[in-house]
């Protein structure tokens, strides 16, 4: 299987999807999986993980809805209260669901850079792990001190980083990035999507000579068994096809370590996110 292993849903209203602004505002619209349906055919992908883009409880019902009617979405990540009282109870309204693979908080919009550091936020991610969900970690390359921190007091629970960090490949930042992933690297239950790439180079005139070194780098860092392709559509779109997002890394692992294509394309999201159950 083929597997988009990251993209978005949502219904568009301005007050919830404030960080779309006026460079973006080509997705200041639904996007929906009758949007994406025909792409995935297209590109001859089997299915997707739908991810949270909204921080609510009703976003995750939402999503699981939409798996519910649609077969190409075979897994959801959705969002939870991590820190709250109420995450056991409001877990067991969800035991049992099909659809839901693990949960992600929008770490990169906290200010505060300990804020995943704190007791509470810990105890809930032990939380999930206790109930065999995944948890994807959604930052940027600034706050990567801290994910190393992070990841050394979690369970050997399934741990993917989203985007590879968000490096700034349009001002081509690489030293502090490049250690911090090589040390993340060191941890077995920790994954990396290839994922979000396009969007950290320059929209307008990007290259996939600009983004392979950083790749080059994850590939080193974590190996091919631990990366997994998402094309983080509809976002995307502000500076590629989801075709040519897609054709980024399947070219690249293509060249690099072609017997490993399958796994990176899909085989390694299908075994992370437990999508054949």
């Amino acid at each position: 299987m083929r597997i988009d292993a990251h993209q978005h849903f949502w219904q568009y209203n301005s007050t919830e999807y404030d960080w779309i602004n006026e460079q973006m505002s080509l997705l200041r619209r639904d996007f929906l999986p009758a949007d994406l349906q025909p792409l995935l055919l297209e590109n001859d992908i089997s299915g997707c993980v739908a991810v949270q883009a909204r921080q609510s409880l009703e976003e995750t019902h939402w999503l699981l809805s939409l798996a519910q009617q649609h077969q190409q979405i075979l897994g959801v990540v959705g969002w939870i209260d991590l820190s709250s009282e109420q995450l056991p109870s409001q877990l067991d309204s969800l035991q049992g669901n099909p659809w839901l693979k693990g949960f992600r908080h929008v770490l990169q919009g906290e200010a505060e850079l300990n804020f995943m550091l704190q007791p509470a936020f810990i105890r809930g991610i032990e939380c999930l792990a206790e109930r065999g969900y995944s948890y994807d970690i959604l930052v940027h390359a600034g706050q990567l001190p801290q994910v190393c921190e992070l990841v050394k007091k979690l369970p050997k629970m399934q741990l993917v980083i989203d985007h590879i960090a968000k490096p700034d490949i349009a001002e081509r930042h690489w030293q502090d990035w490049a250690e911090h992933m090589l040390e993340l690297g060191q941890h077995q239950h920790l994954y990396c999507k290839v994922s979000g790439l396009v969007t950290e180079a320059n929209w307008q005139s990007w290259n996939a000579a600009d983004i392979e070194p950083y790749l080059a780098h994850v590939l080193q860092a974590f190996g091919a068994k631990r990366l997994m392709f998402g094309s983080d559509w509809p976002v995307c779109q502000v500076a590629a096809s989801y075709s040519e997002s897609l054709a980024l890394v399947e070219q690249f692992i293509t060249r690099k370590c072609p017997e490993q294509l399958a796994a990176v394309m899909g085989g390694n999201a299908a075994e992370f996110y437990a999508l054949n159950s």
